[in-house]
């Protein structure tokens, strides 16, 4: 293992960050909608599944490169593969920090609504109104600046910083989030919502969209092939305890993300009967929400189930920024749980956002540049390439489509990196260690071996095969939202630059002579 002179205080501390780090809006707005979408109870059981499959698998991979390289992303392809696969690492690390550049400008929504929940200032009388005003503004780029130059200044203190802020922040979330659920789980009605989302239809488990959905959520809410485990696991102190940290790492984030659903669903549950009676009885209410509205003067009733689709089926914005605040503000103590519900969801954006910081700064740190000179770049850079998102929507969707996509591609390359440096090799002497209280057997070979880059595989084929059924004319154009054109001719664009200049990032990226490798 290579030397390293930072590294965490300790475990608990340690977790806490890398905690920090998986937990986020994945958690809080995508979750819930996506096994909304997607039977509730049938959705958890897949979802569980690929726990094992997908996530715990690849986290053992990061947390076992971080303890042997001590390195980010370019390094550590480096020193498992050799210098003509740096192009590999610069391609997973510049998928997360193409995502920071957006999740920065999203980080900002949730601090505006946290600030908007205790000024009164949503809901209002058209619940979309807001929202729109908002976005339509330049105020997102003023948020996105001040989430980033917040995040900025901690990263730049080093891992200590880090530290303080996930010793604070994170306790606080855990607090909120199951204190909602709570709330949520004990709200009239809301016993319904948590039949549905632990309740299990068997027979629909022979639905492939469902599995496909939840390896979708496991790639994005528990972090696994981000790169992001890998960046912290640098900081692992010499004796830790590497598998351990690999299970009770995704384990705790599918935790936050249960309750997360109880919290939303719940909420959803018990307050739609209501809403169904407010919107019935006043048209001008009821005219607020096009899609109701609409599906209602074409014969359909209004009722639970049609706004509870209504809901679910909003996106993650309409869902948590139009939607939520309607709900909370049915409820007695609403404002308060508005406030509560915001106020979480800020805390796990920015944790979150440390971490992608951190990921580029790392690059910039094994190239030989100072931390806060690196800090400064990543910060500068985060913000200026982050504006176009926070001014378009459509083209913060279309980097959230691409490069979500692309994370398919980097665990892909991390299960690739340690089969040509040997998996079993790397099991027994980065996994399996003698600081290890448990042992990984063979299985992990055969995941990381066949399973994983299938599942990488099929995963891309499908979204791939959803996005030309989306647009069947124009599938293939390169300028589109969301189509299949946009995803290979931004794909190809990076791959090209990178390993043209292979030789040049790998000659700025070479680990010190003395590394372990």
């Amino acid at each position: 293992m290579s030397n390293n002179k930072e590294a965490f205080s300790s475990r608990w501390v340690m977790i806490l960050v890398m905690l920090g780090m998986a937990v986020g809006t994945g958690n809080i707005w995508r979750f819930p909608r996506i096994a909304a979408q997607n039977g509730g109870g049938e959705f958890i059981v897949a979802w569980i599944a690929f726990l094992f499959l997908w996530s715990i698998p690849l986290i053992l991979v990061e947390f076992g490169m971080g303890r042997k390289t001590a390195s980010g992303p370019v390094r550590a392809f480096i020193m498992m593969m050799g210098p003509r696969w740096a192009w590999m690492g610069a391609f997973v690390a510049f998928v997360a920090t193409a995502i920071m550049f957006y999740y920065s400008v999203v980080a900002g929504w949730t601090v505006r609504y946290l600030v908007a929940s205790v000024a009164g200032e949503v809901p209002g009388a058209d619940p979309g109104a807001f929202w729109n005003e908002y976005t339509t503004s330049w105020w997102p780029v003023l948020t996105h600046a001040v989430v980033m130059g917040g995040g900025a200044i901690v990263v730049s203190r080093g891992i200590g910083a880090i530290e303080k802020v996930a010793k604070i922040l994170m306790p606080a979330l855990l607090i909120l989030v199951v204190a909602l659920a709570i709330k949520a789980a004990t709200l009239p009605g809301a016993s319904d919502g948590l039949a549905f989302l632990f309740g299990v239809d068997w027979g629909e488990l022979k639905n492939a969209e469902i599995w496909l959905q939840a390896l979708t959520q496991n790639a994005w809410d528990t972090g696994a092939g981000w790169g992001l485990v890998l960046c912290y696991a640098a900081y692992l102190r010499t004796n830790e305890d590497t598998a351990l940290n690999a299970f009770v790492l995704p384990a705790a984030n599918n935790m936050i993300s249960l309750l997360a659903g109880i919290m939303v669903i719940g909420t959803v549950f018990s307050v739609v009967p209501t809403l169904v009676e407010n919107l019935a009885s006043d048209p001008q209410a009821l005219a607020a929400f096009p899609a109701l509205a609409e599906a209602v003067s074409s014969g359909q009733p209004l009722s639970s189930d049609l706004i509870q689709g209504t809901i679910f089926g909003a996106g993650n914005e309409g869902m948590t920024f139009i939607w939520m605040p309607e709900l909370f503000s049915t409820l007695p103590f609403g404002r308060v749980l508005m406030v509560l519900f915001f106020l979480a969801l800020s805390f796990a954006a920015f944790t979150s956002l440390l971490a992608m910081i951190e990921l580029a700064t790392r690059v910039f740190l094994d190239a030989g540049v100072e931390r806060k000179k690196a800090v400064k770049m990543v910060g500068g850079f985060g913000f200026i390439l982050g504006v176009p998102s926070a001014v378009s929507l459509q083209f913060l969707h279309n980097q959230d489509w691409v490069w979500g996509v692309a994370l398919m591609v980097s665990g892909l390359f991390f299960a690739i990196a340690v089969m040509t440096s040997g998996v079993t090799r790397f099991r027994e002497s980065q996994l399996s260690h003698e600081h290890s209280d448990i042992k990984i057997g063979k299985w992990w070979d055969l995941v990381i071996t066949i399973l994983v880059p299938l599942q990488a595989v099929v995963l891309l084929i499908w979204w791939l095969y959803q996005a030309r059924g989306w647009d069947p004319e124009g599938w293939l154009k390169p300028f589109a939202v969301e189509n299949v054109g946009t995803v290979l001719f931004q794909f190809v664009v990076v791959l090209i630059l990178f390993i043209l200049g292979n030789r040049w990032i790998a000659a700025r990226s070479m680990p010190p002579a003395d590394a372990e490798q």
